[in-house]
């Protein structure tokens, strides 16, 4: 008799030795109308523009709320203004939980109501802090506000890629990535006008307008996550026939509790023992928190030392949004580049160390940026020329984001979620914690030495991207998690 499990008609499935009949599998049709992939041009157009303005908002709510600091400060007698400040810092530790915990959700329940649930709660919780009595109320709903949004952080861009194919995902990712990349500096850009003319509360109602009009898009956004949707069909095609044999490849995984626990511990444990993600969290974590520091930085140069009103303060922050924007729209050029690559013999792609050449490079203008407008930061200089210090700076930063990202999705693959989870983790950790040191800093070295200071600190670590470059070949092979990967794969 012959062995089942060596039969071509019957699959070994999962942990329970469970076998499947390949004929009953529910997969794609090669013309489904239920596959993502293939509904019309303009309503996968209409997806990814809905999950730019959806995350840009969430992002702009981050830090719209630094217009408002002197506002809030002053309505509750605060002394301090670090203490005010602490409501970014809420928020940002909010966007680094609810990324890992609502993505890993998504996975078990699909990401059309994972997306409408948070992004309700997420406009909800801004009337706490437009109403608040206090600034205890505004720290904390902050962090619940954080925690929600951060379903639009981590889950997005994934959505992207479930409606659009090989070819066009860099171009729709791209598209996704403008507003996005964009929106710490949209935040103060109109945090400032709004604070201006509307006070510090007309940030938190505008923020909750714009979420009503996301909530509305989300409904008008079909479920696009490819295993939500073929256990579906699988379900709906069992009870057409009444036959219990129709499957699919992900009816067997792990439980809605095993995959919460995987995607926390995964991220964490790799984050502290993967070479990769140790030196790129620390490189692209700094980065990042320097992002943020501007945001401190920016009003003390402009404000304080300039005399210029918030909403004029918020136009200086236009150098830094040209600079992500070139970013973005070079991608067409970059791609180019990275295809000129030698290509990896196994995949017969471009290896992942080539996506490290625009971080090199972003790398190199980072620091070029934030030296000028260190030395042009004092008001006997024209106010032009430490506003065109961001575009290099803006650059360089948009270049890292989006490259290291790609090399580190490149490099993981099917581990690229942790992988990203854990970077997300300590770049919004640092980017909440070296905020609150900026005011002190800026005011004990002021804003020539303390910029100069952050930019030595960039230089120091312009090796890590140029090593990864070199030999980031051998470091993945030496990788526990890829060696890991590669066995089971095989």
């Amino acid at each position: 008799m012959e062995d089942p499990k060596q039969s071509p008609a019957l699959a070994l499935f999962g942990d329970d030795a469970i076998f499947r009949d390949p004929r009953y599998e529910v997969t794609w049709e090669p013309v489904d109308s239920e596959n993502p992939r293939t509904w019309p041009v303009w309503y996968r157009g209409f997806i990814v523009a809905s999950m730019s303005f959806s995350t840009t908002i969430v992002v702009i709510y981050t830090t719209m709320y630094t217009s408002g600091v002197e506002g809030i400060q002053k309505e509750f007698n605060i002394p301090s203004k670090l203490i005010v400040l602490l409501g970014l810092t809420t928020n940002l530790f909010g966007l680094a939980l609810g990324s890992v915990v609502l993505s890993s959700l998504s996975e078990i329940y699909g990401r059309r109501p994972i997306y409408l649930v948070s992004v309700l709660l997420f406009g909800l919780l801004t009337l706490p802090v437009a109403l608040a009595k206090n600034i205890e109320a505004i720290l904390i709903s902050r962090f619940f506000g954080g925690f929600f949004g951060g379903t639009m952080i981590a889950s997005a861009p994934g959505s992207v890629t479930d409606v659009t194919d090989d070819q066009h995902r860099a171009l729709a990712l791209s598209c996704w990535s403008l507003g996005t990349m964009n929106g710490p500096v949209l935040g103060p850009i109109i945090g400032g006008f709004v604070y201006q003319y509307l006070g510090w509360r007309w940030l938190n109602w505008l923020v909750l307008i714009c979420s009503g009009i996301s909530l509305c898009l989300m409904f008008l956004v079909r479920e696009t996550y490819s295993p939500a949707l073929l256990r579906l069909k699988t379900r709906k095609r069992q009870k057409m026939t009444g036959d219990r044999r129709w499957w699919c490849r992900f009816d067997h995984e792990e439980t809605g509790l095993q995959v919460l626990k995987t995607n926390l511990i995964r991220p964490l444990r790799m984050a502290v023992l993967e070479p990769i993600c140790i030196f790129w969290n620390l490189y692209v974590g700094v980065v990042y928190s320097v992002l943020f520091l501007c945001f401190v930085a920016y009003p003390i140069v402009f404000e304080g030392a300039r005399g210029w009103t918030p909403g004029l303060a918020g136009l200086s922050y236009c150098g830094i949004g040209t600079g992500t924007a070139i970013a973005v729209v070079l991608e067409p050029l970059i791609r180019k580049i990275i295809a000129l690559h030698p290509h990896d013999p196994i995949t017969s792609r471009p290896a992942p160390e080539a996506a490290v050449v625009a971080v090199c490079i972003g790398s190199i203008l980072i620091p070029i940026g934030e030296f000028w407008f260190s030395w042009t930061a004092q008001p006997s200089v024209h106010w032009i020329l430490p506003i065109l210090a961001g575009i290099p700076f803006g650059l360089g930063n948009g270049l890292v984001f989006i490259y290291a990202t790609n090399y580190m999705a490149g490099s993981y693959t099917v581990y690229a979620a942790s992988a990203l989870a854990g970077n997300s983790i300590v770049r919004y950790g640092l980017a909440g914690v070296l905020p609150l040191a900026g005011e002190k800093m800026y005011s004990t070295l002021g804003a020539n030495w303390a910029g100069t200071m952050l930019a030595l600190i960039e230089v120091i670590l312009i090796p890590i991207p140029f090593i990864f470059y070199k030999y980031g070949h051998h470091i993945r092979l030496r990788s526990p998690m890829i060696a890991k990967r590669d066995m089971d794969s095989s």
